[in-house]
């Protein structure tokens, strides 16, 4: 049994790995189920046994991608130090929306959003949404554990992270040559959380 799961899982994250290099290169419309399958080395009914409709299959490609960079791998028993938790969450955060893919994903949605505007939809839903209610609930927990004083979890949430995008997300987005420095958005970051934390003081 043990062995027939592992085997469905492994199947499961060949597609979705397919499917997303596909995505992130050649956008949404210019791939097909058969393209996908192909790739994957799998065959059309596979895919499809594993997902319903493309549409699916782009919205779990971002969800993945999402949880490749540990953003909520976070799962310590006792928060300590406040200030490291949410730094390092600020780090994963930038870094996981700088990264090439998560651009050309926004770049795919904001092209084919008049003829697929469900696109926008899913990667709302399977991106930004889940990562705010993620942040939330966090949120709640340092209000419960004594760190902070936060009465809106998702306003909280919201303001954490449009803080720490920072300038670095524009300049990745508009492709601009001159970009911060490492050192730079390490500052940024360092300074923002203060902020945050100082704003949420008890």
């Amino acid at each position: 049994m043990t062995v027939a799961v592992t085997r469905k899982e492994l199947k499961r994250t060949q597609i979705l790995n397919a499917a997303t290099k596909l995505f992130v290169e050649q956008g949404y419309a210019n791939i097909s189920m058969d393209f996908i399958a192909k790739s994957a080395e799998v065959s059309k009914q596979t895919v499809y046994s594993h997902f319903g409709s493309k549409e699916e299959l782009f919205a779990a490609s971002i969800k993945q991608k999402c949880d490749s960079y540990q953003m909520l791998d976070l799962s310590i028993e006792n928060i300590d130090d406040p200030f490291e938790f949410l730094l390092e969450l600020a780090r994963r955060f930038v870094s996981m929306v700088t990264s090439d893919a998560a651009v050309a994903v926004h770049k795919i949605c904001a092209y084919e959003s008049t003829t697929y505007p469900q696109l926008s939809e899913l990667f709302y839903q399977a991106a930004p949404e889940r990562i705010c209610n993620d942040i939330a609930q966090l949120m709640e927990r340092l209000t419960r554990e004594g760190h902070l004083d936060i009465t809106d979890f998702h306003f909280a949430a919201l303001q954490f992270l449009n803080i720490v995008k920072g300038e670095i997300c524009l300049q990745v987005e508009f492709n601009v040559k001159q970009r911060a420095t490492q050192e730079e958005i390490e500052n940024y970051l360092v300074s923002s959380v203060k902020l945050f934390m100082k704003g949420y003081a008890k």
